[in-house]
């Protein structure tokens, strides 16, 4: 059973903006230091972080909850694995509102290009073998 649903588009400009005028304070509290490292590398480091950014804010949507509502940005992790898909990682208070809506896997979509980034996160019910359940300590979803 579907738990919920959420879509986010981000302008690629305004990410851009958001970092040249907040700098490192605004990497450090959106993003883990992981998603710097990996976005920073990239020769346009702008998309990448567009799309994690769309990715935790469809997720906060799918989950019916806004992000000032106790849940912290860098409780939502989007790993990348050289050409792996992307896993998203649930941490703190994010994990546990998760599982507390019944929520068993997290199957996330994302996309960007020159001036956008969208995401699409669908919460499910239910434990895959394959590493989409959440269990242990940290969510990780493919």
């Amino acid at each position: 059973m579907i738990r919920g649903l959420g879509v986010d588009l981000v302008s690629v400009k305004r990410m851009e903006e958001a970092v040249a005028r907040y700098g490192e304070r605004f990497l450090n509290r959106a993003f883990t230091p992981q998603e710097i490292a990996y976005c920073m590398r990239k020769k346009f480091p702008f998309p990448h972080l567009a799309g994690r950014w769309a990715v935790k804010e469809a997720l906060f949507k799918a989950m019916g909850i806004g992000w000032g509502q106790g849940l912290r940005w860098q409780e939502v992790e989007l790993e990348a694995d050289g050409d792996a898909l992307p896993q998203v990682v649930l941490k703190g208070r994010t994990k546990e509102r998760a599982e507390a809506m019944g929520v068993g896997q997290v199957w996330a979509s994302l996309s960007h290009e020159k001036e956008f980034a969208v995401a699409a996160v669908l919460l499910a019910e239910g434990r895959e073998e394959k590493g989409n359940s959440l269990s242990g300590q940290e969510v990780r979803v493919r």
